[in-house]
């Protein structure tokens, strides 16, 4: 069975480019395009793994992040944070309940042992 990796991010083309990564490597690929989005989406389609990007219009990844976490039957599911953002925001994100921080341009080499710690069961 494919593994669904929600990829959340407000840029067409970081989603898309994500999209194309993950879908070459035999994923499935959800979208959102900000964390509102996200929040409503796995409601009815829960992934394997979120890629959550910090910085989005409407509601941000580590509000979308804490919302997804606060609900009991999400606990358990890997978000990795996706920022173009400063080291700094790293404390944030894990505090958020973010497990990991993957810095922007994303590119697979960095990726690859991220779905690979959190996917691998």
């Amino acid at each position: 069975m494919r593994r669904k990796v929600l990829v959340v991010e407000d840029y067409d083309d970081s989603r898309e480019f994500t999209k194309y990564l993950l879908e070459d490597y035999g994923f499935d690929v959800l979208e959102a395009t900000n964390g509102y989005e996200a929040v409503e989406l796995i409601k009815r389609q829960v992934p394997d793994l979120i890629l959550m990007d910090i910085s989005m219009p409407v509601m941000d990844g580590l509000t979308a992040t804490r919302r997804i976490k606060e609900q009991e039957e999400f606990q358990e599911l890997p978000i990795i944070a996706v920022t173009a953002q400063s080291e700094g925001v790293k404390g944030k994100a894990i505090e958020a309940g973010c497990d990991a921080l993957i810095s922007k341009p994303l590119d697979f080499d960095d990726l690859k042992p991220v779905l690979n710690r959190y996917l691998s069961a």
